[in-house]
């Protein structure tokens, strides 16, 4: 019996293999099957080449291109400015005394809580600014023991001035001879046990602070 002639011109498949499944892309037995498109323009590329990421080739640890990075981290600002730490002890002690004199002077007496107000707040202010340098700390101290017997002599001289019928001013510029003398004579031991708290708190303040 003779066999069926075949139709001419038989379409051949495919990269030369039969449709497996009917996946035109398989291959023969034996033979890598060739890959199928992936959507990707830049599947088959080889290393380096452009992935549409322009960081995506950097190895960890290095930097941005165009010197570019993390920024730094702002510096924190200085605070162990000696001279500026002891400016400041001076002027809070002069403003500090001013003021706890005003208030002995009003109430004609003096106020242990005051006193310690004022050395905590010359100590706390020389700290913040010239930060916990022995040095201003012992500023602050000093400066805390001047300034409650600045406010001392002030509180007397309001004391006087209502006394004599006289201007403050002219108390103090004209009898301050007179003004210390009075305070020596009425110094006792809660005198000085102010100023003591003064320089106590100016160094507590300046802890605080630091």
């Amino acid at each position: 019996m003779s066999q069926p002639v075949q139709p001419p011109n038989q379409p051949q498949q495919p990269f030369g293999g039969q449709p497996v499944d009917g996946n035109p892309y398989a291959g023969q037995p034996g033979q890598p099957a060739p890959a199928a498109p992936t959507g990707n323009p830049y599947g088959q590329q080889a290393p380096g080449a452009p992935t549409g990421n322009p960081f995506a080739g950097q190895q960890p640890g290095q930097s941005a291109p165009f010197g570019g990075g993390a920024p730094f981290a702002p510096a924190p600002p200085a605070r162990n400015n000696i001279l500026l730490g002891v400016l400041v002890a001076l002027g809070a002690a002069v403003v500090a005394g001013i003021l706890y004199g005003v208030i002995a002077g009003s109430i004609e007496r003096e106020v242990g809580y005051a006193a310690v107000g004022v050395g905590f707040l010359v100590g706390f202010a020389s700290s913040k600014i010239g930060g916990s340098n022995p040095a201003v700390i012992g500023a602050a101290a000093v400066f805390s023991i001047g300034a409650v017997y600045l406010g001392q002599l002030v509180g007397i001289s309001m004391v006087l001035s209502d006394l004599a019928q006289i201007p403050f001013s002219e108390v103090v510029g004209d009898h301050f001879g007179t003004v210390t003398e009075a305070w020596s004579q009425e110094a006792d031991f809660m005198t000085y046990l102010f100023l003591a708290l003064g320089a106590i708190a100016a160094v507590g303040g300046a802890k605080k602070a630091g």
